[in-house]
């Protein structure tokens, strides 16, 4: 296990920055106002050849443990719990606030060691902040710019006591066989409109309130990577990379600039993805947004489930699952067959077989078939439908084959494909799903036309 860093501060004093700074890429969400991140964000940082993981909090607020804020603030003490050592950050061209005060006072309380960080104490103008940062009793503060990255060697001479595990002994290095997919993380990302309860189902996963939630619509805004185990009927412990994401609303909705850096967000963590758990809120029905979310996932290439939550409240569950799955059916023609399960993130209900299912739809995502039993296929399928022949002419298709996984992706080759019409084309695409064991995955096939060598005579 690497060690741990927590950045903390009061809000808008750069932890985001430095967090992004550390970890060499922009994963955090960053804006000039105060309180932009909400739940606690782990990455994997290097400083100076170092590694180490280092964990983003919210903003440290004085506010009621029931309210926003006062959430948020558990959040950052649970991070700091767990931690190897803590970077408090203050804003050196602000000088020490009240609430500065309050945070060291909480911090020299902590178990966890403290390096005190003046951030913004680039040019003279933090020269102030810095002396004054003397007065909160956590020893010398270490001048520093997140912005422009000033102060990395002096950071990392205060951190290096904390960090540095070299004379340790390494284990299990190089046991993990990355190509084995069983033994590999199943990266599986929740996305759906807001307030659907993604937080929540990933809390009762993991067993622990590690994701911030509550009543109010859009609490999370950075897509947040939570790494878990997850023991399967057979008692195999499978792991699994968990992606919580910002609430998706309709384009025309998103107004603030903050809600479009977190849907932004979420959209890139489809990317990284294997499977992507769509989360509907059983009790609102499936809405026009939800198949825009939908597409949106088929059109990136992932692995979709259907998870209808909140079931434990929903009456009439049989009549609403019958309209949702033809609704679903009639939305997403391109890909038929799609898994939906019924699931409550507040009771745990239905949870262990969305992970199964989950994990069997990786599975079909990432499977080859060889040339040889794809074209046996294709030859029953070509003879039980034969291609059509617009204006008289034949058009002639030779072999078909499998030349991508995840998503599985498949070549036509034969001549004249330009006139192969999409209704055809979707006849062999469905028949892959079905008879090659696909499933309801993505698949994708392009055509390729053999050149005619006297074509430019």
């Amino acid at each position: 296990m690497l060690p741990t860093v927590a950045i903390v501060g009061r809000p808008n004093v750069g932890k985001s920055t430095l967090f992004n700074r550390l970890v060499g890429k922009k994963l955090a969400l960053v804006d000039d106002q105060p309180g932009v991140t909400r739940d606690r964000r782990e990455g994997q940082a290097n400083l100076l050849g170092v590694d180490f993981t280092i964990i983003d909090t919210a903003g440290y607020e004085d506010e009621d443990p029931h309210t926003l804020p006062g959430r948020m603030r558990m959040q950052t003490q649970a991070a700091i719990e767990t931690a190897d050592v803590a970077l408090f950050l203050i804003d050196a061209r602000a000088g020490i606030t009240p609430l500065d005060e309050e945070i060291a006072r909480w911090l020299r309380e902590s178990p966890a060691p403290v390096v005190l960080v003046a951030n913004k104490a680039e040019g003279r103008q933090g020269d102030d902040g810095v002396m004054e940062a003397f007065s909160l009793g956590l020893g010398d503060p270490v001048p520093f710019s997140a912005e422009h990255g000033q102060g990395l060697a002096d950071l990392f001479q205060a951190l290096l006591p904390f960090i540095d595990r070299e004379d340790e002994e390494e284990e299990d290095e190089g046991e993990l066989n990355e190509s084995d997919l069983e033994a590999a993380p199943l990266k599986l990302a929740i996305v759906g409109r807001p307030n659907a309860g993604k937080s929540t189902l990933i809390n009762r996963l993991l067993g622990e309130n590690r994701l911030l939630t509550g009543p109010e619509a859009g609490i999370t805004r950075d897509s947040i990577a939570v790494d878990w185990s997850w023991t399967s009927p057979d008692g195999l412990e499978r792991p699994v990379r968990l992606i919580d994401t910002a609430g998706m609303r309709k384009r025309a909705k998103v107004q603030d600039k903050l809600e479009k850096l977190a849907v932004s967000d979420g959209l890139n963590a489809v990317n990284f993805a294997e499977v992507v758990v769509l989360l509907l809120d059983a009790t609102r029905g499936l809405e026009a947004q939800d198949l825009r979310i939908a597409d949106k996932v088929l059109e990136e290439g992932r692995a979709l489930v259907i998870a209808l939550n909140k079931w434990d409240t929903v009456e009439n569950g049989s009549a609403l699952y019958q309209g949702i799955k033809q609704a679903l059916a009639d939305g997403l023609a391109q890909v038929r067959g799609v898994p939906i399960m019924t699931v409550s993130g507040a009771t745990g209900k239905g949870l262990d077989d969305l992970i199964r299912v989950a994990f069997d739809t990786r599975t079909a995502w990432s499977q080859r078939v060889s040339t040889g039993i794809l074209n046996r296929w294709f030859e029953r399928a070509l003879e039980a439908n034969p291609p059509p022949a617009p204006g008289g002419k034949r058009i002639k298709l030779r072999y078909i084959t499998q030349n991508k996984t995840r998503p599985p992706t498949f070549v036509l080759f034969g001549t004249r494909l330009d006139d192969l019409p999409e209704s055809y084309r979707r006849y062999l695409v469905n028949g892959i799903r079905k008879e090659l064991g696909f499933g309801a995955v993505p698949v994708r096939l392009t055509l390729r036309s053999a050149k005619n060598p006297y074509a430019s005579k």
